[in-house]
């Protein structure tokens, strides 16, 4: 059977849902010209003919036709004289094959536009996915080897591609600098951004590992490129395990988490001035805290606490809160899965909206990377 079907065939494989149809609409015509013998009804044979197009082979559309003219002479009003059977017969046959015609070179164009329209989606595809791949190039490969930190992150795209980051940057012995970004938009465009975003990162800290100035010089970079119509919120940290601080510039991002082992209280590192690129000018305050051992900073995006379930209720920074306290006996690693894993489950089967990364920095100071 399927050998008389068109290479597209039927959609969901009903093999003999098209000739049912076919010779159905034939019958139906055969029926109706036979019971209506005041005028002749071998047009409505256009009908059969017409679907036939649409799943049949080009050859066996003729072939049917023939068989049409066949129908139309046995079972349609009989004719006055055998030239006028003829010339009617050939007159219906000419008729059928060129409404065939017509609609066969329709079928063609039609599916050479949705081959075209195929093609142009896989290329696209795999374009995008050579974008993916070269993003994924610009996260971090393996975690940092700086003693006195155990450090964890990830980035989980909402698309194929995302327009999050985050990265870690040791610049010593003892000062590890970690960031997170998240671009606006999402989509390819927020993918190029981010790409530029990181790989401006990690010339500007080549350049110097000043905090403030590697903003500054980023915010000039962003800007100059988007006129401020795109921008990036940004969390840029600097750890330093010999003097216990954390020196930090939140531009415009979610407020971080840093949990006091002591008290096990968390504390909001909140933005301090506007997104990345949005101004020519970036003013912003370098923040400066002491760390002990056991506090935990978590640096995420906005994927994270605006992930939503079926009522339409955000995760929400409370129950990110409490996940840290809960968890803030464990690792780095063990704490990001934990928040991951709560936030996916929370959502349900809405799965997340936006890019969701995680970087989380536990001091362990006194201790020895493994």
């Amino acid at each position: 059977m399927p050998k008389f079907l068109r290479d597209d065939g039927t959609p969901d494989g009903s093999n003999w849902l098209p000739f049912f149809l076919i010779f159905g609409s034939m019958a139906a015509v055969a029926y109706a010209d036979y019971i209506v013998v005041s005028i002749s009804l071998g047009y409505l044979y256009v009908l059969p003919l017409g679907i036939s197009v649409i799943f049949l082979r080009k050859e066996i559309c003729y072939s049917l036709t023939v068989v049409c003219v066949f129908l139309h002479d046995l079972f349609g009003p009989p004719y006055t004289s055998l030239g006028a059977r003829i010339g009617h017969n050939l007159t219906a046959l000419v008729g059928f094959v060129f409404v065939v015609a017509i609609i066969q070179r329709y079928a063609a164009q039609r599916n050479a536009l949705a081959r075209e329209v195929r093609n142009q989606r896989d290329d696209l595809l795999h374009d995008v996915e050579l974008a993916a791949q070269v993003q994924r190039m610009f996260l971090p490969g393996s975690q940092p080897s700086i003693p006195g930190l155990d450090v964890a992150g990830m980035m989980q795209p909402a698309r194929v591609v995302g327009g999050d980051f985050y990265g870690y940057i040791p610049v010593d012995a003892h000062r590890m600098q970690v960031v997170v970004a998240d671009v606006s938009g999402k989509g390819v465009s927020a993918a190029l951004l981010m790409s530029a975003t990181a790989a401006a990162l990690q010339f500007q800290s080549n350049q110097g590992p000043d905090v403030q100035q590697t903003i500054a010089r980023l915010n000039s970079g962003i800007h100059a490129v988007s006129d401020g119509e795109h921008y990036v919120t940004v969390v840029l940290a600097e750890i330093d395990t010999s003097a216990r601080s954390l020196r930090y510039m939140n531009c415009g991002h979610n407020p971080a988490l840093l949990l006091r082992r002591k008290t096990g209280q968390v504390e909001t590192l909140n933005s301090s001035c506007p997104p990345v690129g949005m101004f020519e000018q970036e003013l912003c305050e370098l923040s400066r805290l002491e760390i002990d051992t056991g506090d935990v900073l978590v640096i995420y995006t906005d994927g994270v606490t605006e992930a939503a379930n079926r009522l339409e209720e955000e995760f929400g920074l409370q129950r990110l809160t409490s996940i840290v306290q809960e968890t803030s006996s464990l690792s780095a690693e063990e704490i990001m899965r934990a928040i991951s894993l709560q936030a996916s489950e929370f959502c349900q089967d809405n799965g997340f909206s936006d890019d969701v990364t995680i970087l989380v920095v536990k001091c362990e100071f006194g201790k020895s990377p493994e």
